[in-house]
């Protein structure tokens, strides 16, 4: 296929994965319980940071961590006292435990009472930078407060070779504006064309028999190449191909 041609395809296939109706399979369907734009950014940062693994058991431990909140997320963060910590005692996720989740439930806390909240805690210093430069801002700031060094391994780190998928997922749901109701779009201050491509398995493999990638590893110099072959097909929302490139890996096999 040539550019146009490959364009077109791809067209087709965000068209038909970027609908609301397989919200419900996907752990994007944490955050859509909510209309306050706080609970929104808090829940799918807690529902994106356990994405791995199988859907039913993200879902489920996702939700668990929404109804110990009293699924209301944001006055939760505000207000816990140390004691409500023990609501979530013996949680885990994988290799995600209550160790990293206290430590993550006590950094929301700090970044909403004094930092301004996730969005600046992304992208207060540099709105206009890339995704790789806010999310190293997000990490600093993030580990910030005293903390078992186990918990780093769950807030990805570029600088270091990591795809940081589910971070660049995370911030596709709060960044990408199309209103076709599935990503929020309600982080007003990046543009979607700063985004990267949250890369996996399905993407990385489709990517590259598209010839969109070459790098074999799926690490962070791999999410620059291909996010350049993206922004080729459209610089103002590549990102938007995802749904694309992960519906043909996952659910069709391609």
């Amino acid at each position: 296929m040539n550019r146009s041609e490959l364009r077109d395809f791809l067209e087709k296939k965000v068209d038909e994965y970027n609908a609301p109706h397989l919200i419900g399979y996907d752990p994007i369907s944490i955050p859509h319980r909510y209309s306050k734009k706080e609970d929104i950014e808090i829940s799918a940062f807690l529902a994106a940071t356990i994405a791995w693994g199988q859907r039913k058991t993200i879902i489920k431990n996702a939700s668990f961590l929404m109804e110990r909140m009293e699924d209301s997320p944001h006055e939760f963060i505000t207000q816990f006292e140390e004691s409500d910590l023990e609501r979530f005692s013996g949680f885990v996720h994988r290799t995600f435990n209550e160790v990293d989740l206290r430590h993550f439930l006590l950094s929301l806390k700090s970044i909403y009472l004094n930092h301004g909240g996730l969005e600046n805690a992304f992208y207060g210093s540099q709105p206009n930078e890339s995704g790789k430069v806010a999310i190293m801002s997000f990490r600093e700031l993030f580990f910030n407060l005293p903390h078992e060094p186990r918990t780093q391994k769950h807030v990805s780190n570029p600088e270091r070779g990591s795809s940081a998928k589910r971070l660049n997922m995370y911030l596709r749901w709060m960044v990408r504006r199309d209103n076709r109701g599935v990503d929020f779009g309600i982080w007003q201050t990046p543009s979607m064309s700063s985004l990267s491509i949250p890369l996996d398995v399905h993407t990385g493999r489709v990517s590259r028999k598209l010839k969109l990638l070459k790098r074999k590893q799926n690490d962070w110099k791999a999410v620059a190449e291909l996010d350049a072959s993206l922004r080729k097909l459209d610089p103002e929302d590549p990102v938007k191909y995802e749904f694309a490139l992960f519906g043909l890996g996952a659910f069709e096999g391609f």
